[in-house]
């Protein structure tokens, strides 16, 4: 039976939605096409009916999460406002983030992976990279605009090591990853210019 257009639409979200979610639980490497089309309720020889290669869904699947996670970022301030440098640091360097391995953001799942995939990959993730990092810039008001974009990079890049780090040590250090949280989370702000308050170990809601 031939597929519909809008049911061929409805399997490739899908398919886009559990790679997605299967990608920053597991790892890129660590999750194979066919489990993936189970858990979009799919055959192998569909997703391969959809995209032409695993390299194309996590190209696609890297990016809608990137959006997504972007959209929450973005949504911090409320109202419409842009965000806080304050509002940014809770979501991003949180022991909610750390422990939102499926719904975190998929930077800090997948950073260590990315060199080992093909360039449409690592475009994708630039691309997520650059538009947190501008952000990030425009929460930096305070700063002299000649120092604005090397202190973005610095929040953004160490933020996804803090959050990786604080991961990897969680089941067997968890004191040491709460450490980390709270460490990371006071000194990029002071990297910011945020005003020492109460936010400081950033324990903020989960970007997932």
């Amino acid at each position: 039976m031939k597929v519909t257009k809008e049911k061929a639409a409805e399997n490739r979200a899908a398919l886009v939605r559990a790679a997605s979610r299967l990608f920053r639980e597991r790892g890129i490497d660590g999750v194979g096409v066919a489990e993936i089309s189970k858990a979009a309720g799919l055959t192998h020889g569909a997703l391969y009916g959809q995209f032409p290669s695993k390299d194309a869904l996590v190209a696609e699947a890297l990016a809608e999460g990137l959006r997504a996670s972007h959209a929450r970022l973005t949504a911090v301030g409320g109202g419409g406002a842009e965000p806080r440098l304050t509002d940014i640091l809770d979501l991003m360097v949180s022991t909610r983030h750390r422990d939102a391995l499926a719904t975190g953001c998929p930077m800090t799942a997948s950073a260590s992976e990315i060199a080992r995939q093909d360039e449409t990959v690592s475009a994708r993730f630039v691309e997520g990279f650059e538009r947190t990092v501008g952000t990030v810039e425009a929460a930096l008001a305070g700063t002299p605009a000649t120092e604005r974009r090397a202190r973005a990079l610095t929040i953004v890049a160490a933020q996804i090591g803090a959050i990786a780090v604080a991961r990897a040590a969680a089941k067997s250090h968890p004191e040491l990853s709460d450490e980390i949280i709270a460490a990371a989370r006071r000194v990029l702000g002071e990297v910011g210019g945020e005003e020492p308050d109460g936010t400081a170990l950033g324990n903020g809601a989960s970007p997932g």
